[in-house]
Order: C-alpha cells, then sequence, then structure tokens
C-alpha cells in the first residue's frame, strides 16, 4: 500500500513583518517531487531585510534576473493546486499572507487553499516533530531557508513522524 504524502508549500520572503513581501515558493508534491520558482520583485516592494539573505542566501539582484513574473508565478501555482484544492504549510500565518500578496498582485484568486500543517498531525506526531525533521536535515543533505528543499523537508518528517508512531 502505497501512502499519500500532503502536499507541502513554503515561501521564502523578503524579510518578516511590515513591507516584506514573497521571493521564492516551492512545493512538494504528493509524489514526493517538489520544485520551486524564484519571484521578480515588484518597483512597489522595497523592503528588504539582509538577515533574511543570510538564511536563504538570495539577492535581490538574483531576484531581479531570474525571477519570474508575480501573475507567471500565480499561474503556475493556480495550475499545479486547483486540482487538489489545498496545500499545507508549518508557518501558516506567514505564507498565507505572502501567498495573499502575491495573488492580489498578480489580480487574481488562488483556486486552492493554504492550511496549517499541525491539523494533520497527532499528538505523538508533533512530539516526535523536531528531532525527527533535525535527522532528516543530516540524512537527506537537505539545504535549509530555500523553498522547494524546505518543503519536502516538511513533507520527509510528517512521513517519517507517522511511520514512528504507526510502529508504536
Amino acid at each position: 500500500m502505497s501512502e499519500t504524502l500532503p502536499t507541502v508549500l513554503d515561501i521564502e520572503a523578503s524579510g518578516f513583518g511590515r513591507g516584506s513581501y514573497p521571493i521564492e515558493v516551492g512545493i512538494a508534491r504528493a509524489d514526493g517531487s517538489c520544485c520551486a520558482f524564484l519571484i521578480q520583485p515588484l518597483d512597489e516592494w522595497t523592503h528588504w531585510d539582509p538577515k533574511a539573505e543570510l538564511l536563504h542566501g538570495i539577492t535581490r539582484d538574483r531576484l531581479v534576473q531570474e525571477g519570474y513574473p508575480v501573475r507567471q508565478v500565480a499561474q503556475w501555482l493556480n495550475d499545479e493546486m486547483s486540482e487538489l484544492g489545498k496545500a499545507y504549510s508549518d508557518s501558516w500565518g506567514y505564507d498565507n499572507t505572502w501567498l495573499s500578496l502575491l495573488f492580489h498582485h498578480a489580480g487574481m484568486l488562488p483556486r486552492f487553499r493554504l492550511e496549517a500543517l499541525r491539523i494533520l498531525l497527532s499528538e505523538e506526531q508533533q512530539a516526535l516533530w523536531s528531532d525527527t525533521k533535525e535527522a532528516m536535515i543530516a540524512e537527506q543533505g537537505i539545504h535549509r531557508h530555500r523553498a522547494g528543499e524546505d518543503a519536502r523537508l516538511l513533507q520527509l518528517t510528517y512521513q517519517h513522524t507517522r511511520r514512528l508512531t504507526e510502529q508504536r
């Protein structure tokens, strides 16, 4: 029997709080594959936190050069997610705000909803989460704070905590 994995969405941003905006969005699909897109900042998106850049390692210049237009990223997300209807995030408050900002500036409505990943977790999974996540980072050689890899990390951590609790 093959297990169905939740589709996980992660967003990297220019910083936290007022004025911040999405700079990269990534998803880990139910089949375990993942992908991510850099987002070209709009002219009015000027907030830039050097501390956030230290975490994700993405420069604003790189976004300008390599990023995809806001509307194209929003369309890609709708194309990927509309059939599923939902994705999960571990930082729902931030990610949902940035997702709303992305779609607002794209002049589009999302055809899916974002939900908190924690609603899928049992108490036992929550208790194992942190240690399991660290083990996955080490075992898989995951580069943190990039949207696609972080989404996959969350998905793997979900999968492993679920297996651990089922074995008890």
